[in-house]
């Protein structure tokens, strides 16, 4: 008799086309084998369509397979519509990397991005690293959780969205290139990541009710970090409820030299209830969750987390109808957070508060118009609230005796448009051609400061400014594949993107030392200022992929991709040339080290690299089992058109691994090699970094109701500097922050070797 642990993962993989992560994985492999997919159910009461070429094989694209269709009728057409697209390599899923768990090193979510082609992450808290991809990072990059997109409610970005999921809740993760098609999204030139967590499971009429636990403890020694994951689930033929949740706990780790590096400690727990309801081809799905840090240490900032509350609510639609496909999705998200310090730096108070509010909604019918092709219509409404105050502190002259208002009812709405062509024009040719339309309308109320002696000047001239401002966008996209044999296919892309500035770029008004010093995301120790005259940025991106494989896809296969994005009005900084900036530091504008201040400000900017990735199978065999190869190789170079080299550049780096599977046990070995951070801001006055290698190692072995995950980060407890990690301002630090250069010329080290375990069981 099958295991009915292994029919699941079958039939889950095989129905939604989802890269389940290894963390659950582990956890689910002993769901019973009732569960299906609503989705692909939905799909399947589509009747079949095809395009024209009669030839069944099957197609893999990185580590999602999915059929090729038949023939070319209709019918196929529609039911495979989203599979096609999803197999086009300007979008990227997680690999599968041998089935072991995402979760066992890092509870960071945006640490997986680095397993993506050009996925890097900037340095910030141990759950709240700011993902990039192809040199484009923070803002530049639109992230969905759920379909819910959620704005910056810190003025340092302490709380991005994929903070708000931990990596064990993650069913799936694709991040849509600079050429992803227009329906994807807009607002952003980089890329659009999708996050998706547990998808709904389902089971025959006469199952009944049935339900099912996971649950996974983890512990990684270097930080004595530790926590847990559940999910359990409760479902019969047309009701699903899934609740999703996890809780970590660290210190501060330790580097390669034995140092401790102060302030990266943190504490999280995430928690969701999802209820889903299937009917004739329809699936409904309502989401309520919430997310608690009590703090997080930022060893790259002033401040510290000391609160942070987010609480949801979602619901999303999907139906199949006689005309085509319907989806639909409203959100609302709500933010409270409050910077500080955390003991034992704590030496006052000195609270900064913000509340955001993020809501909307997102409409797209998908109609099959002829037996080649599909048209795609849409529509999406994103409205941002927020408000930033400081209140004053007291027994001190300069944060006294006025609340400070960094953000005064801040408005941020966009609503957007847009229009897409899909053809299959044979079984070799398709093309994906669209146009989108933005608006985006900007606004704050007045703002005040501690007090008028230091702050009047500033908030009087803003205060006295219409800060209304309305920006229209206009991108468009165009993708051609073509597949000419079952070993080989390309694909050419070019897609012009644009987006405004956030409401920090462009409101946040003082240019007091203090108030500059707690703006801005980069981890650089510089102090930033806004500018309400900043103009959207506008990405043209042009890229190709060349992709060979084995027939079987089942052997090798390597994809080569070189990109280049001109971006016109990219939002960079200049120095400071205001009265109070030369005041606090009379070098600023010529200073070639220390911390300077800064002013966001528009200028043309060029980004090109080239990404490749590979796998090959060396044996596979009953004896041996499974030996594969895996690598990944990401080059960007970024720089102004007037020669200055973009801020957080990952330099060259790779990813090398041997996996190795035989019976329950899943094995792994990787090489992970950073180059030389010497192409640095000069205007940031970034810091270089040396070159460095790690190896890690991974191993794993399932029984039928547990599995047991162990790791060893960095074997060789090496020394080194994050390149994207910004400056450490808290080991260093000698003297009073304001005005101090004290901390400058000191990167943030990595973490040194770490032993990690996840046990985890299912009933």
């Amino acid at each position: 008799m099958p295991n009915p642990s292994i029919s699941l993962r079958r039939s889950i993989l095989s129905a939604t086309t989802l890269l389940i992560p290894p963390s659950l994985l582990a956890t689910a492999a002993l769901l019973p084998s009732f569960a299906t997919s609503a989705l692909a159910q939905a799909r399947e009461t589509l009747p079949p369509v095809t395009v024209d070429a009669p030839q069944q094989r099957k197609r893999k694209s990185r580590g999602v397979v999915t059929a090729a269709p038949a023939a070319a009728t209709p019918e196929r057409v529609r039911a495979a519509a989203d599979e096609r697209r999803n197999s086009v390599p300007a979008s990227a899923e997680l690999p599968p990397k041998a089935g072991l768990d995402r979760g066992l090193s890092s509870s960071d979510s945006a640490s997986l991005v680095t397993d993506l082609p050009g996925g890097a992450a900037w340095g910030a808290g141990g759950v709240s690293s700011l993902p990039a991809i192809n040199g484009f990072g923070a803002d530049r990059l639109q992230v969905a959780v759920n379909s819910m997109l959620i704005s910056p409610a810190c003025p340092n970005e302490m709380n991005p969205p994929l903070s708000f999921v931990n990596p064990a809740m993650i069913a799936k993760m694709r991040a849509y290139l600079g050429v992803g098609p227009v329906s994807v999204g807009g607002d952003y030139i980089g890329s659009r990541i999708d996050v998706t967590t547990a998808p709904p499971a389902f089971v025959p009429v006469q199952s009944g009710w049935v339900t099912s636990t996971q649950l996974s403890s983890f512990f990684r020694s270097n930080g004595n970090a530790y926590g847990v994951d559940a999910t359990a689930t409760v479902a019969n033929h047309d009701t699903s409820v899934t609740y999703a949740g996890g809780w970590v706990r660290a210190s501060d780790y330790k580097a390669g030299d034995g140092s401790t590096i102060k302030s990266t400690l943190y504490e999280t727990q995430n928690h969701s209830i999802s209820v889903s309801k299937q009917t004739f081809g329809n699936l409904f799905t309502f989401q309520i969750g919430g997310q608690f840090i009590p703090y997080q240490g930022y060893v790259n900032q002033y401040m510290d987390m000391v609160y942070n509350r987010g609480l949801y609510a979602n619901g999303r639609y999907e139906g199949v109808f006689d005309w085509g496909k319907l989806e639909a999705s409203a959100f609302v998200h709500q933010v409270r957070h409050t910077m500080g310090f955390i003991a034992p730096d704590k030496v006052s108070d000195m609270p900064m508060d913000t509340r955001g509010l993020d809501t909307g909604y997102s409409v797209k019918a998908t109609l099959p118009v002829s037996g080649h092709d599909l048209l795609r219509i849409g529509n999406e409404l994103a409205v941002n609230r927020l408000d930033d105050w400081w209140s004053p502190v007291a027994g001190s002259m300069m944060m006294s005796p006025n609340t400070f208002i960094n953000i005064n009812g801040g408005t941020r709405d966009r609503v957007g448009t847009f229009v897409e062509w899909e053809r299959h024009w044979d079984r070799q040719w398709t093309s994906i051609v669209g146009l989108r339309n933005d608006v985006v309308w900007m606004n704050t109320g007045n703002v005040q400061g501690y007090n008028a002696m230091s702050y009047g000047a500033d908030a009087a001239a803003f205060n006295a400014l219409d800060r209304a401002r309305t920006d229209v966008h206009v991108d468009g996209s165009a993708l051609l594949r073509y597949e000419p044999s079952d070993v080989s296919q390309y694909e050419f892309g070019f897609a012009r993107k644009t987006r405004s500035p956030n409401l920090y770029e462009r409101y946040a008004w003082s240019t007091n030392a203090m108030a500059m010093q707690m703006i801005g995301w980069f981890g650089d120790g510089n102090g930033y200022v806004g500018n309400l005259d900043l103009k959207p940025e506008k990405a043209h991106t042009v890229s190709f992929t060349a992709g060979w494989h084995d027939p079987a896809q089942r052997i090798w296969d390597v994809k080569v991709t070189p990109y280049a994005s001109y971006v016109q009005d990219y939002i960079d900084v200049d120095r400071c040339a205001t009265a109070s900036c030369l005041a606090s530091n009379p070098a600023n504008l010529t200073a070639n080290t220390g911390f300077v201040y800064l002013q966001f400000a528009n200028h043309d900017a060029t980004l090109y690299g080239v990404n490749v990735e590979g796998r090959l199978s060396v044996w596979d065999n009953s004896v041996y089992g499974l030996g594969q190869l895996r690598g990944l190789i990401g080059y960007v170079r970024g720089q102004r058109t007037d020669g200055v080299d973009l801020y957080h550049m990952m330099p060259v780096n790779a990813k090398l691994a041997l996996d190795h599977r035989l019976g329950g046990w899943t094995s792994s070995v990787e090489l992970q090699l950073v180059g030389s951070k010497d192409q640095v801001s000069h205007v940031h006055n970034e810091l270089t970094t040396p070159a460095y290698a790690l190896v890690n190692l991974r191993t794993g072995y399932q029984w039928q109701h547990v599995r047991l995950d162990l790791g060893i980060d960095n074997l060789f407890n090496q020394n080194y500097d994050l390149p994207l990690g910004g400056a450490d301002l808290v080991d260093y630090k000698v003297v009073s922050m304001m005005g101090s250069s004290a901390a400058y010329g000191y990167n943030v080290k990595g973490q040194g070797r770490s032993f990690n375990a996840r046990l985890g069981v299912s009933f």
